[in-house]
């Protein structure tokens, strides 16, 4: 159990089913503010900064998929949410993966937005260390820029390019230690492939037709590889969808939860919890 890990917990607490909205590499909280905000008109949602970024703590020099999956186990646990849909972007995808690998019985729906069930290829891993270099050279700036602006598809990087400077400014403020430690457990992130065909759960993945983190070609082969899976394409979005395509994505997963959110056993959840705040889990 990560017991003491300090955390920072967004939950709009009302609502009888529960989105749960976890960020990518170098995001945090606030990346989530539109949809969030658009969401919690029909539903509960929850939000936390993962285990290194933003605001919440660094535990030790490696945060696997698997210890952050851990800690969201243990603020659904706090927060009383039996059940849920789950949201990942990015890195937040592989997060979702690693809760629904456990807690597949905990899940109503899994959503990839931007994401994979690939580990890391050699070459990725070597990308990851050059980045663990630049960290402890203190350069961490340098990171920040290319991962913000390459993030928007090109089409979009000038009408967006408030956006890209806010999400620079957010991306700054990661501890580098805390950024160190989630380089270091993507790169040990295992395979997911397997583990998604036999998951009896609803799961959509959610590409972008200029993702330049997942090329088409590449969001193609998992798509072949992953037949269960439902897919939605974003026609005019690199890997920040949601912030490119904000309409789009709120459509997409409305209709996605409606569609599931009566399989199973629905819970019933209760929450003395506020706004935004800490949380020891």
């Amino acid at each position: 159990m990560a017991a003491g890990t300090a955390l920072r917990v967004l939950d709009t607490e009302k609502g009888d089913t529960t989105v749960v909205l976890l960020h990518g590499y170098l995001e945090m909280i606030e990346v989530w503010e539109e949809l969030a905000g658009a969401l919690q008109a029909n539903y509960r949602v929850v939000a936390i900064d993962l285990p290194g970024m933003g605001v919440s703590q660094v535990q030790g020099e490696v945060h696997t998929m698997e210890f952050m999956a851990e800690v969201l186990t243990g603020v659904l646990d706090k927060l009383q949410v039996e059940r849920c849909f789950l949201v990942g972007h990015s890195m937040g995808g592989y997060v979702a993966e690693a809760f629904a690998a456990v807690h597949p019985e905990r899940v109503q729906g899994l959503v990839l937005l931007h994401s994979t069930p690939n580990a890391d290829t050699e070459q990725k891993k070597e990308n990851r260390r050059r980045e663990i270099a630049l960290v402890q050279a203190d350069k961490k700036d340098l990171i920040v820029q290319l991962f913000a602006a390459k993030g928007f598809a090109p089409a979009n990087r000038e009408r967006l390019r408030t956006r890209i400077e806010q999400l620079s400014e957010l991306m700054a403020m990661n501890d580098s230690q805390g950024i160190i430690a989630v380089l270091n457990g993507l790169i040990q992130r295992v395979d997911q492939h397997e583990m998604m065909r036999n998951l009896k759960v609803p799961q959509l993945f959610i590409f972008g037709r200029e993702d330049e983190f997942i090329p088409v070609e590449a969001a193609e082969q998992i798509i072949a590889a992953q037949p269960q899976a439902q897919v939605a394409w974003l026609e005019r979005s690199g890997h920040m969808g949601y912030l490119e395509e904000p309409e789009r994505i709120l459509e997409i997963l409305e209709q996605f939860i409606e569609s599931n959110k009566y399989r199973g056993v629905a819970c019933n959840v209760i929450s003395t919890q506020h706004s935004i705040k800490p949380m020891d889990c």
